[in-house]
């Protein structure tokens, strides 16, 4: 038994369509709107999903790429900062053994300049001795030959003489100031 619009009308009350050629024209109009849904609509938005996940996906993807290069780039900048530690490293490290040289060189520099300044003061030291020296046994000599002539009475000008007069005095003043 096929109810009536009659029945349908009470059953549902105010939305029940009041004849069957509306429930008809509703299924018909329910069709039309599937086929130009299913013909144009959803095509129109699986080509706008399709774009949208293709963008979405690229985007990604070059995300995923601007990681890796700078990944890579930052790989790159530690390795070139620890190149250029290790270079400041060694820098610092060959200056520290050159400054030690340079050191080195100037006390072997400054001993040696030492040594010859002594060496130069001995040598002068010894020419001023030696000189004083023979300047002191002239005087001596003179005064001993003076002292000599007054004690002995008579004249000691006779060079020879004088000379040998004056070498004895001499001697005998130096082995007396000599430790025995």
């Amino acid at each position: 038994m096929v109810p009536t619009v009659g029945v349908l009308q009470e059953t549902l009350g105010p939305l029940a369509p009041h004849y069957w050629s509306e429930v008809i024209a509703g299924i018909l109009l329910m069709l039309l709107i599937y086929v130009i849904m299913r013909k144009f609509v959803v095509p129109a938005f699986e080509t706008m999903y399709a774009e949208r996940a293709n963008r979405i996906e690229g985007g990604m993807q070059r995300a995923a790429e601007a990681e890796a290069r700078a990944e890579a780039a930052l790989a790159e900048y530690n390795d070139q900062l620890n190149a250029a530690r290790e270079e400041a490293a060694r820098i610092r490290e060959d200056a520290k053994n050159q400054s030690a040289m340079i050191v080195a060189e100037a006390r072997e520099k400054a001993s040696k300049e030492s040594q010859r300044i002594l060496e130069s003061g001995r040598v002068q030291l010894e020419a001023e001795r030696a000189q004083l020296v023979s300047e002191l046994r002239g005087e001596v000599g003179g005064m001993a030959t003076q002292l000599a002539g007054k004690i002995v009475g008579e004249s000691l000008s006779d060079d020879e003489r004088a000379m040998r007069t004056i070498d004895r005095f001499l001697a005998e003043l130096e082995s007396a100031g000599q430790p025995r």
